[in-house]
């Protein structure tokens, strides 16, 4: 079976973050996209905290792979982006949590996303290879 590379290559600086700067996804794979997640409870509610949102949206997230028989392994890329300050300890406690390798990410700070009450949104490409 081929497997998804993700690398960190030595012609490039570091990365500032916890992410990978190339992740290469093998031939006949099949690429899946999701919409981006955001911190909405099972129930349909959004907490007003910042931290919290992001403790659900990976919820989502992992719920939406588990949809498609996926884990967080197959994730290629993560766009991130948010309304409010990040709190990276916690932003990265969370995602450590995740992700025992990580994907591609690009973060972008915004003025608003769908509704008022949405303070972060998450979206995810995944592969799954043959």
């Amino acid at each position: 079976m081929n497997n998804i590379i993700r690398k960190n290559p030595a012609t490039m600086p570091a990365p500032v973050g916890e992410y990978s700067h190339v992740t290469i996804i093998p031939k006949n794979s099949t690429l899946y996209t999701f919409s981006g997640q955001i911190g909405v409870d099972y129930e349909g509610n959004i907490p007003e905290r910042h931290t919290q949102q992001v403790v659900n949206t990976f919820k989502n997230i992992e719920r939406a792979l588990k949809s498609e028989h996926l884990t967080a392994e197959n994730i290629i890329k993560v766009n991130v982006w948010s309304v409010d300050a990040i709190n990276w300890n916690h932003f990265y406690e969370v995602w450590s949590n995740f992700f025992d390798v990580n994907p591609s990410m690009t973060i972008a700070y915004i003025t608003a996303l769908g509704l008022p009450e949405i303070k972060i949104e998450i979206e995810i490409l995944a592969a799954a290879p043959e």
